[in-house]
């Protein structure tokens, strides 16, 4: 629901232009996307006021974004082979909703994106320092006893990947890096600073400081990536310094801050005690616990981040009225 809060806020601040085009990438189970039109239309921003844009490969998935958005109902419409977008539909608040491959396909217009849990699931490169210099991890065959009949091994040479992403000075013995990361962050950034715009990035993350972070996930169980490939979830915190370095030409960066600072500063412990009024003692202790999960260092507060972007023309507004949420940590 913060989120919803802090998307309007910042809207009505930048002069709250109409229709809003909200862009979600990789939208999950529509779930964050449904929580901000609650929001939206709580304060009166429904319908035709809003067009809504699912950045989404998985027709799976699209099929159930729909049922979040649209109240259990599922489109009857044929998909849209001759248009940008692959399906349409509209939300219980009477907003068209589209469909899209990627990015690039969705209209160029002022624009709020959102990435919640996106970056982290894109592909990386890994690196490793070596006596010889940077190598990339590679994955071979392995012949011998191994578990998994797969293994890392080093390049013999550097490869396209060391020589572009890494750095003589950089301290660390091993990084990873996300081209993919790199292209769309250049594609919001172009998009922001001609059109306008804001984004909110909320994901795993570190400030460029992170070596070994690649795991793998099957049935909520940690596993060794390279066991039974194509059945688990392949995941690598986000190097936030690495998003920031796309952007700094043309886009005003807050952040990153932790999710307990973020919705701190947001009010969240108002909010608790207001929905603690009244409410019996089994929700009570629900309510808590979902605090408590959601702010503690030990569970989600430190180990997610919020990174937002603003186009730089209005750096000096930005000086005067930082968003909600963040430090006053321009760059």
């Amino acid at each position: 629901m913060l989120v919803g809060v802090w998307l309007l806020s910042e809207w009505y601040k930048l002069g709250s232009p109409k229709p809003l085009q909200l862009v979600e990438m990789g939208p999950g189970r529509g779930t964050l996307l449904h929580d901000v039109l609650k929001v939206l239309s709580r304060f009166g921003l429904s319908g035709e006021d809003i067009s809504l844009h699912l950045v989404e490969v998985s027709e799976e998935l699209s099929v159930k974004q729909e049922k979040k958005l649209c109240n259990g109902e599922s489109s009857s419409q044929e998909q849209c082979q001759d248009e940008l977008y692959y399906k349409t539909s509209t939300s219980s608040s009477g907003s068209p909703i589209f469909w899209y491959r990627h990015l690039s396909l969705v209209p160029k217009l002022f624009t709020i994106f959102l990435a919640h849990e996106f970056f982290d699931v894109l592909p990386i490169h890994k690196m490793q320092r070596t006596k010889e210099g940077w190598r990339e991890v590679l994955i071979d065959i392995d012949e011998g006893d191994g578990p998994h009949h797969l293994r890392y091994v080093l390049s013999n040479a550097p490869t396209p990947a060391t020589k572009i992403f890494t750095e003589d000075e950089d301290p660390r013995a091993s990084l990873e890096v996300s081209p993919e990361a790199a292209v769309l962050c250049k594609e919001v950034a172009g998009r922001m600073e001609e059109h306008g715009g804001i984004a909110l990035i909320i994901d795993y993350g570190h400030d460029g400081k992170d070596t070994d972070t690649f795991r793998a996930y099957k049935n909520h169980q940690q596993q060794d990536p390279l066991r039974e490939p194509g059945t688990a979830d392949l995941t690598a915190d986000v190097d936030f310094d690495f998003l920031k370095e796309q952007v700094k030409e043309q886009l005003v960066t807050f952040g990153p801050v932790t999710q307990s600072s973020f919705l701190t500063n947001m009010g969240i412990e108002t909010r608790l005690q207001n929905l603690l009024k009244d409410c019996k003692p089994e929700e009570r202790r629900n309510l808590i616990s979902g605090f408590r999960m959601l702010t503690e260092p030990k569970q989600m507060g430190q180990k997610f981040k919020f990174l937002a972007f603003y186009p730089g023309v209005i750096k000096d507004f930005l000086l005067k009225n930082p968003p909600e949420g963040f430090y006053r940590n321009l760059e």
